[in-house]
């Protein structure tokens, strides 16, 4: 069964609208990273889960109290820096990613009108790039957690932590879905680039 060109963009465009909707939720969503405690009422007041931006406690949202971009380097050590920074870059890639996601749908709709493998390759290009973009925001957020963890029992020690569970989101899954999708959009881009550069050419070059 010989796949189209229509279907081949049609697939990549759906799967380009996802991945921009993936991702926007769940940069909006504050699932990322949920603290339940365990049979301990003093840390009852700890059960909270976050986003990137906010924590929800006790179902009472409020922003982050630490800005990454205005913190007084003074105030804290060198593990809290590097903390920040990594907070930082997160809160930078993955809208920068969203927005390229944007002007990449724009350019897969001309690219695909205009049936231009050039502009379809271009395009293919971008949105790995995006997908880049994604990975590494993804992959320090899981890595800046775990550093959160680690100096928070430093702080209070593991005895302490012990009644308390941590896990990942599912706002967190949904950005790996977001990067699964952009992968495949890019890839599906690509097999169009070549299906209309043979189309081009003729029957006798496919």
């Amino acid at each position: 069964m010989k796949v189209t060109f229509g279907a081949l963009v049609v697939t990549a465009g759906v799967c380009g609208l996802l991945s921009f909707a993936l991702l926007a939720t769940s940069l909006g969503t504050d699932y990322w990273f949920i603290i339940e405690t365990r049979n301990m009422s003093d840390f009852e007041d700890m059960s909270s889960h976050s986003g990137l931006w906010s924590v929800n406690e006790d179902g009472k949202t409020h922003a982050d109290s630490i800005d990454p971009f205005s913190a007084d380097p003074s105030g804290y050590s060198e593990s809290e820096l590097r903390m920040l920074s990594m907070h930082g870059a997160i809160v930078v890639l993955l809208p920068l990613s969203l927005v390229l996601l944007l002007f990449g749908g724009i350019c897969g709709l001309v690219s695909s009108l205009a049936r231009s493998p050039v502009l379809l390759t271009a395009t293919a290009s971008y949105f790995f790039i995006c997908s880049l973009l994604t990975l590494c925001g993804a992959s320090l957020y899981i890595i800046y957690s775990y550093q959160a963890l680690d100096e928070t029992e430093r702080l209070v020690g593991q005895e302490d932590l012990a009644y308390i569970h941590t896990s990942f989101g599912w706002s967190l899954g949904l950005a790996w879905l977001s990067y699964g999708l952009e992968v495949v959009t890019s890839a599906l881009l690509l097999v169009a680039a070549r299906t209309a550069r043979l189309q081009q050419r003729g029957p006798t070059a496919a």
